[in-house]
């Protein structure tokens, strides 16, 4: 029995000692698949709808480039191409979406074709501004309702910039009433758009890059872009005379970064955080920048080269944002995730207003007595 014994206690401690030997070996083998994961890099291309380093809009995807190759210590690499680069301007939503581009960054009211809720995600005539728009996202569940409509395309939205209040236009006529809008070919993209021609004007959808030929060349008598600080690099004085203001249209303009769905998913989480937050971060620094170059863009216009600066008259806003509140709502009607977003942003922007009443547009007001 004391033999049998021995035996069995030194089989058991045998076996003991090899899985002693071998439990340091599998939590190595771990480790190791961890640390393979944490150093295995990626490298990304990105379009866009601008520019190459346009002020403002291009610039967003070189930071976010340039921030995320920081954070990660260089193991997520973003290739930035501008418009034509690689995609037209206007084909970006769709080279994310099947992959040919792992990111994308423009405004997705370009996107009104697949789904004429995108529009939402960007700016509605007397809509959200900024600070709104951004509220809404974070914490009005804007986010999971973008999500949701982009789903079926593979994609994931993050924000990816706000101009803010943005100006009317440029006109090469003067608009004294709701007359002077009918027969007006105007480049104006989105629910602008469509409440222009509603009133009798003709909306014309064309990318920044040839904005200032057409208003040259006649084939647009007034467009909109962004406020002073990119329309003055555009030089759109030169062939305009008249600025008008306020930009009714976009109230708050936010742009997207797009990342095709299936991309998204390949990144380790730590990369993932780290392009979600450089999002946000990209988001907030255009605004900043918008807010501190835009009043010295418009001294150097008006005092610099002449142009006349003007505000609509009340009349045509009043009847602007009359005919935008029956668009807007059309605009919802699509399908049922449409009419939720519409509900969603309408009432997120019926209560912030009753507080911004009595504290940004109070403030303001008492800052000028």
């Amino acid at each position: 029995m004391k033999r049998r014994e021995f035996v069995t206690a030194l089989g058991l401690g045998t076996a003991g000692a090899a899985l002693a030997a071998c439990t340091p070996k599998v939590a190595d083998c771990e480790a190791g698949t961890e640390a393979k994961a944490v150093q295995q890099k990626f490298s990304y291309k990105l379009v866009t709808a601008w520019p190459k380093n346009y002020p403002g809009l291009g610039m967003a995807p070189e930071r976010l480039a340039k921030i995320i190759n920081e954070m990660s210590n260089g193991r997520f690499e973003i290739r930035v191409y501008g418009a034509g680069e690689l995609v037209p301007p206007f084909e970006v939503f769709d080279a994310v979406s099947s992959g040919t581009a792992e990111i994308g960054h423009a405004g997705s009211y370009y996107w009104k074709g697949k789904a004429s809720a995108t529009q939402f995600f960007t700016s509605t005539p007397f809509g959200l501004n900024a600070q709104e728009m951004n509220s809404w996202i974070q914490y009005g569940g804007g986010q999971q309702l973008w999500e949701e409509l982009y789903a079926p395309f593979n994609l994931i939205p993050r924000q990816g910039g706000n101009t803010g209040v943005q100006m009317a236009g440029w006109f090469n006529k003067e608009i004294n009433s709701v007359e002077d809008l009918k027969g007006l070919k105007m480049r104006i993209p989105g629910i602008g758009g469509e409440v222009l021609k509603r009133l009798g004007g003709v909306p014309v959808t064309l990318p920044g890059g040839e904005l200032y030929t057409s208003m040259q060349t006649g084939v647009i008598d007034a467009t909109e872009w962004v406020g002073p600080y990119n329309d003055m690099s555009f030089g759109f004085h030169e062939v305009a005379k008249y600025y008008y203001y306020p930009g009714w249209q976009e109230p708050g303009a936010m742009l997207e970064f797009t990342m095709n769905k299936t991309a998204y998913e390949k990144l380790p989480d730590d990369l993932k955080a780290i392009f979600n937050y450089a999002c946000r971060e990209v988001n907030q620094n255009m605004l900043d920048e918008y807010t501190a170059r835009n009043n010295q863009a418009l001294k150097t216009l008006v005092e610099q080269h002449k142009v006349q600066l003007r505000k609509l008259p009340d009349d045509v806003l009043k009847k602007l944002m009359e005919v935008s509140a029956v668009v807007v709502k059309e605009q919802a009607q699509e399908n049922d995730l449409s009419k939720r977003i519409y509900k969603s942003a309408t009432e997120f922007q019926e209560q912030v207003r009753n507080y911004h009443l009595i504290s940004e547009l109070a403030y303001l007001q008492a800052r000028e007595l």
